[in-house]
């Protein structure tokens, strides 16, 4: 039995709309025709921005595009899972990229929207022919050609003259200029057998955008330090310091401040507009092919190219970097009976990208040899990183990493119907390649200080840097194997139950050239060398799916549906990325928080023994259709995720000991590390677990008068012990040094969890007049289009120690949390939209203990205020406030769109010149992005006030910005 409004891929295709109610499925899923794909106003035109409208799906903010790491496509959340969870599929080839994300070019969109025919989500218990995900699956199919030629030509078009101010714009808006044009075309190469389509996109931009620094006052800059005390709170004295003779030449890398001062006085804003200029290619084509009546024959093939230009934080110099992608897919399918189908297919993925690197000097003072880490690394590169200032970093003319990844897929799936039973099963195998070469932040060297007074006087509390050596690449290997069988068994004429099971495992992960290392303890005196990385854990990865669908009144405009499945995380090539690139041999690395340094090599280890790593999900939701063409769906959906996957940026630290005031690191700042043996550490371990409990709403009035509706509510929790899947900060708001040897210390809501979303789209044809000549022309042929988009904000850590180690942990990536106080007006940690203070920065104190152990305690030399009675001040004690207690800005953003439809029917019956308005941020609201990075500190490492805590300095959403286009269809 074939699903009204479903295909079997390439041969039999009902053109019939899905029904209101769905019957037969247990599956969570929403899907988008494709005439709603091309009308809705996508800020971008990136089909995959369509995933946001339906129930379950977050999207959280991330760094941006320096942090190539976890790709470039959107970080999407669905249901809860983790981003790298998800499994996105064109014309049923799984596309995603080297992060196992979304994909994306450099702009993190996918272009293409009119060369899509069908787009669907499926957020939960989906059947068992879908592999490789543990999260939700993005389908998309491609349009195909007809017996009849169609096509268009567009042009979209925005510039700065129609736009509004960013809130942290100057006076003026800065220049912006954006062209994007495009055609596609379809039709028959042989009427009734064979077909084409092909689409172009492409994109001309040139977008200013404004970027808000800390700086050095011109009174700091010459040692003269809390120059305005009065009205400072905390009180500061005035101090003067020795400006470093070493530390004058960094100077020259930093501006003066543009845009007032801070608080104390030693520190102000500069801001500027910095030019981003993309300029991005895209061609899709599509070939389909009618063998004969029980044969078809469909090929497709996709190229993306996105080479990106921008200054760097400073305006020191302009940084490019590039993303290109291929995708291929060729199927076959074979009617051997009305009853029996049968369609084999190969698909291909490549995405290869470059990081960023310096191309052009715009600060002559960045050749300073004098700044230079180390001159045979082959880069200047140096960071300084302090708390209250942007980092100060001697840019890097190599890319940190080059990644080249490659996909081979082939499946093949058999549909049989027989009697109630609709039987699918089938099997895939994946071959996945990535070609890694990468230079971590550890060949430029990091000097981290506890302060603004060490940096002048240039007393660093950390070092850490390359001592000079190749650079060798990394070429690793995987394949994924995996079978199915679906039944959807009607038992009853008014109950369908979905009963399946997926068996699917990897080969493990080798390299081609034997160049694998891994540390098989924390305390290993020296690295294990080759294959297996790890012990294989997916030899028996058999996954049960199981559901119901029950219409309780016979009337088919009722479902009662549920369903609970198993979804394996398999150990994928992303699992190594940045480990990858130091082994075999290692790099040496110098760190130590206690100068003099000395040399220790550096390296990563995942465990060796890893469990299975799986997903349950549950969900049960009732569908009703209310009156005609409008339905209602409320669900309720849970998962839990058993030995995640945790990550740690550096887990060879001093352990500490367990007191009655909490962790307590030891006094003595000669303690060793966990191990002598090395230096920083990155720690995969298979050990996390993860929650998420979920009300999902979805209300959907199809076309009909000419109005058509969706809308979706999501009210829920993703609750884990860390949310970091890859190397790095994952997203702009994860720790990636928690605290590994205790995950209950680290329990929190999910970097990516937003609790509340609204999201509400449609279309709307204006009645038509009946007027004649040019007043009906006038009048006729108007749509309205929007989205509307209402949530809450994504949570951060409040931490202390920005550019310091007062713990003593000796990492890498030292952090503390302070303590939270739950007094008067701190029930809630935040000043909503302050731009200048939006975290309570008095609801926090620094870490205190009991005056019994004040012996075991290191104090804080900066503290403001003394310690409350009977308690001390203890550096070394970690705070209580917790992991993601804070929640960070909402979002409420209005696209628009006003289209001026003109059918020229002397042309042809279709030929329409359809002219376009599109307001983007139609409210001009500034949706503030999270405090993050060294915003999130409330105190430095020395217990002084931090000037950057809960400082708000950049938007998740531009300014308003208008849109003209003209776009021709025939």
């Amino acid at each position: 039995m074939v699903s009204v409004g479903k295909c079997v891929r390439g041969s039999v295709q009902v053109t019939a709309e899905v029904p209101a109610v769905e019957l037969t499925s247990s599956t969570i899923s929403a899907q988008v025709n494709a005439t709603t794909v091309r009308e809705l106003p996508l800020n971008g035109r990136s089909w995959t921005d369509l995933t946001n409208l339906q129930p379950g799906v977050v999207t959280a903010e991330s760094h941006g595009s320096f942090d190539q790491n976890r790709g470039f496509g959107a970080q999407v959340s669905i249901s809860g899972g983790r981003p790298q969870l998800n499994n996105y599929r064109l014309d049923g080839v799984s596309i995603n990229d080297y992060a196992n994300g979304g994909p994306g070019s450099v702009l993190g969109g996918n272009l293409g929207v009119d060369a899509i025919q069908e787009f669907s989500v499926l957020t939960s218990n989906y059947s068992a022919e879908y592999g490789k995900t543990a999260g939700g699956v993005v389908n998309a199919i491609t349009r195909s050609g007809t017996n009849q030629f169609h096509g268009s030509a567009y042009e979209f078009l925005r510039n700065s003259g129609l736009d509004a101010r960013n809130f942290f714009d100057g006076a003026t808006v800065p220049p912006f200029r954006r062209n994007q044009f495009g055609g596609a075309i379809g039709g028959p190469i042989r009427k009734d057998r064979t077909f084409f389509f092909a689409d172009y996109e492409s994109i001309r931009q040139s977008l200013g955008v404004t970027k808000v620094n800390t700086v050095l006052s011109p009174a700091a800059r010459a040692g003269n330090l809390c120059t305005i005390p009065a009205g400072v709170s905390p009180a500061c004295a005035p101090t003067a310091v020795k400006v470093d003779s070493t530390v004058t030449a960094f100077l020259a890398l930093e501006p003066l401040p543009n845009a007032g001062l801070r608080r104390n006085g030693d520190t102000g804003f500069f801001n500027f507009a910095g030019q981003q200029v993309v300029n991005e290619n895209f061609v899709t084509g599509r070939v389909d092919q009618n063998i004969s009546d029980k044969d078809k024959l469909f090929g497709t093939y996709s190229f993306d190219n996105s080479p990106l230009t921008q200054p760097d934080g400073l305006n020191n110099v302009i940084t490019s970097q590039n993303a290109r992608r291929q995708i291929a897919a060729l199927e076959e399918s074979h009617i051997f009976s009305p009853s029996f189908v049968n369609s084999l297919r190969l698909g291909y993925n490549r995405a290869s990208t470059t990081a960023a690197a310096a191309v052009q000097v715009l600060n002559p003072a960045v050749t300073n040899p004098a700044l230079m880490w180390s001159p045979t690394v082959g880069s200047p590169a140096r960071t300084l990183a302090f708390g209250g200032l942007s980092p100060i970093m001697v840019p890097s003319f190599l890319p940190s990493f080059q990644y080249y990844w490659n996909a081979y897929q082939v499946y093949d799936d058999a549909f049989v119907s027989k009697g109630p039973h609709s039987l699918k099963f089938g099997g895939g195998f994946e071959n996945d390649q990535m070609n890694a070469t990468t230079r971590t932040a550890d060949f430029v060297g990091t000097y981290s200080f506890a302060s603004i007074s060490n940096f002048l006087q240039n007393k660093p509390s950390r070092v850490r840097g390359v001592i000079p050596t190749g650079v060798t690449p990394r070429y690793m290997r995987t394949s994924i194997f995996g079978v199915y069988l679906q039944d959807d068994w009607r038992a009853r004429p008014n109950l369908t139950l979905n009963l399946g099971v997926r068996y699917e495992m990897t080969t493990g992960i080798t390299e081609t050239q034997g160049k694998l290392t891994n540390l098989p303890t924390i305390n290993a005196a020296s690295p294990r060398l080759g294959a297996p990385y790890f012990r294989n854990p997916t030899l028996r990865n058999f996954e049960p799916r199981v559901g119901f669908s029950w219409d309780p009144f016979r009337s088919g405009k009722t479902a009662v549906r549920g369903g609970f499945g198993m979804f394996d995380v398999l150990p994928l090539l992303y699992t190594t990325i940045t480990l990858n690139g130091r082994g075999a041999p290692f790099f040496s690395i110098a760190s130590t928080s206690s100068l003099p340094q000395s040399s220790f090599p550096a390296g990563g280890i995942n465990s060796v023994k890893l469990n299975r790593d799986y997903v349950m999900q549950w969900n049960l939701n009732v569908q009703r259709e209310v009156i005609p063409n409008l339905t209602v769906v409320l669900g309720y959906v849970g998962s839990r995720g058993v030995h995640q996957l945790f990550r740690i940026d550096d887990a060879n630290i001093v352990l500490p000991t367990l007191s009655s005031a909490g962790y307590l690191w030891p006094v003595s700042p000669g303690t060793q590390v966990n191990s002598a043996n090395t230096g920083a550490i990155r720690f995969v371990d298979w050990g996390g677990d993860s929650f998420y409990d979920g009300m999902q709403i979805g209300v959907q009035k199809r076309m009909s008068h000419g109005l058509q509706v969706q809308g979706s509510f999501t009210w829920g929790k993703s609750i884990d012990s860390n949310s970091g899947a890859i190397a790095g900060d994952t997203l702009a708001n994860s720790i990636t040094s928690l605290y590994w040897f205790d995950l209950s210390t680290t329990r929190g809501v999910s970097d990516y969890n937003i609790g509340r979303v609204l999201v509400i789209n449609g279309s709307w044809q204006i009645p038509s007049s009946k007027a004649g000549g040019v007043l009906g022309w006038v009048a006729n042929g108007w749509q309205l289009g929007g989205i509307l988009k209402v949530n809450d904000g994504l949570p951060l850590t409040p931490t202390l120690g920005s550019g310091g180690d007062p713990l003593g942990e000796k990492s890498s990536d030292p952090f503390d949390f302070p303590n939270r106080l739950t007094g008067s007006g701190c029930a809630s940690p935040i000043n909503p939209r302050n731009v200048g203070g939006y975290i309570k920065t008095g609801c926090f104190t620094l870490p205190t203990a009991p005056a019994s152990i004040a012996a075991q305690c290191n104090g804080f030399p900066n503290a403001g205020v003394p310690a409350p009675a009977g308690t001390v001040y203890c550096s070394n004690l970690a705070g209580n406030a917790g992991r993601n207690i804070i929640i960070g800005p909402g979002l409420v953003n209005l696209d628009t769109s006003l289209f001026k439809n003109n059918y020229i029917r002397r042309i042809s019956e279709n030929f329409n010149a359809q002219f376009r308005l599109e307001i983007f941020n139609l409210l001009n609201r500034a949706n503030f992005a999270i405090p993050a990075l060294t915003s999130d500190n409330i105190f430095t490492a020395n217990g002084g006030a931090d000037s950057n805590a809960g400082l708000l300095t950049s938007t998740v959403t531009s300014s308003r910005q208008i849109q003209f286009a003209l776009k021709i269809t025939w």
